[in-house]
């Protein structure tokens, strides 16, 4: 089955469904633009993605095709079965107000992902304390192998560039265009999403 392209608008986001066995395709259509992407167990959303539980059983913070992405209850929700970035974070939190505050209090206050995604997830009956590390499509977030420093650097994905993830569970998604300048190049773009299956 061949799903509908749908489109979240810059600095925006949307929640919905994703059965067990679907795949979801996440797409920069225009290239160098973040989409931070969460997943809730539907039967259950205290069970939720969980980036502690998905780089301790990967070891590796470096997730591409093959690689499970695991719930706070170590069961796998999603599975990466196509990328063509290789790049994506696992570590760093959904930028909110509070995130703008302290990298950007020279530029207007934006709600960010934590906001966006709060929203969409509402529905479900899903709270803004119940919004942990997101798993960051496309950011590209270097370790120095030294320091330990991080940086956020701006996505080496190109226009048309996307991740597919196929679901072990049925799911409910988060998913936004990031509205954070660093993560994105200094400009914020439209994301698109397909489910199939």
């Amino acid at each position: 089955m061949t799903g509908t392209t749908h489109e979240i608008a810059p600095r925006s986001g949307a929640g919905f469904t994703l059965n067990a066995g679907q795949t979801l395709t996440v797409i920069d259509p225009k290239g160098v633009q973040v989409a931070d992407l969460l997943a809730y167990n539907a039967a259950d959303v205290g069970e939720v993605l969980s980036s502690g539980r998905t780089l301790d059983y990967a070891e590796t913070i470096r997730l591409t095709t093959g690689h499970k992405l695991y719930s706070n209850r170590s069961n796998v929700m999603l599975e990466i079965v196509e990328d063509t970035v290789g790049r994506h974070d696992f570590l760093l939190t959904p930028c909110s107000y509070a995130t703008f505050d302290h990298f950007y209090p020279d530029l207007p206050r934006h709600r960010g992902c934590f906001g966006n995604l709060a929203e969409a997830l509402a529905p479900w009956g899903v709270t803004e304390d119940m919004i942990p590390v997101a798993f960051n499509c496309f950011m590209n977030v270097p370790v120095d192998g030294a320091t330990g420093r991080l940086e956020v650097l701006p996505p080496v994905s190109r226009a048309g560039d996307r991740i597919v993830l196929r679901a072990a569970m049925d799911l409910v998604i988060g998913l936004t265009a990031c509205s954070a300048p660093a993560s994105n190049g200094g400009s914020f773009k439209p994301i698109h999403y397909r489910v199939e299956g």
